[in-house]
């Protein structure tokens, strides 16, 4: 139960709840794989058994993240084919700055994952009891009355058949190899504690905006997301309608405007808050300031080689991206 009141601190002081159900949800998954899943060989694979245990599903559960995040896809699409756009020094800062981002955030469950792990003592049990270093083995094994013994059954003491060594020194050694465990754990939330601080007080301070229009301009990126998600949704079903319909019934297709490839090129482009103009996202900012120019220079037939007046380079939504298109 400690371990999960932990968990539960360390989600408290996510400002996003989605984050906090993925800390919840990773430690739950923790629990299930070290009470059903894991079993220490108890042989020459304790050390490999044990770290794959504690780290191949955190490198796993990073790969979802990333994979799952909207901002890895907003960044990589057709990036082959704007390849020679991103050679703008701006633009790969704004690039790497969203790089950051998504790590950050990619890290909530891997770091959850660990940090239980940790605090649970059973992979790192595992593991150490499987090593071969004899400084170590030494430390470890030193205030039991059979050393050499413990030295050479050391593999065998997560699964209790030892011979030669006492129950009291196996489970001294077992004891320290948990409270090394649990320190570690526990250094590891301090630190993402401590630097998930930090990153907020730097955000914070260099925050182009004061704390209420940040307040509201979250609410926008929601808003707009949503219902962005159900216009595109509307406008995809009637222009299948108006497909289907034109193909059994032999009929001209009613007329349906729908956003050229460049104007969604327009509003799929990453942002950053300008002060100045007071946009809240590229999509935003297209209707303000590029629509009407889109349109008329679609009716004159050279809408490619238009482009939208702004005072501000491409670069990243200050607002956390979960909220994101």
């Amino acid at each position: 139960m400690d371990k999960f009141k932990t968990v539960l601190t360390i989600a408290k002081q996510q400002t996003n709840l989605g984050i906090g159900a993925v800390a919840l949800l990773t430690a739950g998954g923790e629990q299930i794989f070290s009470s059903v899943v894991f079993s220490c060989p108890c042989n020459g694979l304790n050390f490999v058994y044990g770290m794959v245990f504690l780290l191949v599903p955190a490198l796993a559960l990073l790969l979802l993240a990333v994979i799952l995040s909207k901002k890895t896809w907003r960044l990589v699409t057709g990036l082959c084919h704007r390849r020679a756009k991103l050679c703008q020094c701006r633009k790969l800062v704004a690039a790497g700055i969203l790089l950051c981002q998504i790590s950050i955030t990619a890290l909530v469950a891997p770091s959850t994952w660990i940090a239980v792990a940790l605090l649970n003592g059973k992979y790192y049990e595992c593991a150490m009891t499987g090593t071969n270093v004899s400084t170590f083995t030494n430390v470890l094994c030193g205030d039991t009355k059979s050393l050499d013994q413990c030295q050479k059954e050391l593999h065998k003491f997560p699964c209790k058949r030892v011979e030669g060594v006492l129950d009291s020194d196996r489970d001294d050694v077992l004891h320290t190899l948990k409270a090394q465990s649990q320190i570690v754990g526990w250094l590891l939330i301090a630190s993402i504690m401590l630097s998930n601080l930090l990153l907020n007080c730097l955000a914070r301070c260099t925050s182009p905006i004061s704390y209420l229009q940040l307040k509201f301009w979250r609410v926008y990126a929601h808003e707009e997301s949503s219902l962005f998600d159900s216009f595109s949704a509307q406008h995809a079903k009637e222009l299948a309608e108006r497909n289907l319909k034109s193909f059994f019934k032999q009929t001209p297709p009613e007329d349906i405007n729908t956003p050229s490839n460049r104007q969604w090129e327009k509003i799929s482009g990453l942002y950053k808050f300008n002060t100045n103009d007071h946009h809240y996202s590229t999509l935003h900012r297209y209707v303000e300031n590029g629509q009407e120019t889109d349109n008329a220079m679609m009716r004159m037939g050279s809408v490619g080689s238009v482009e939208l007046p702004t005072n501000n380079p491409v670069a990243i939504n200050f607002v956390d991206g979960t909220v994101g298109l």
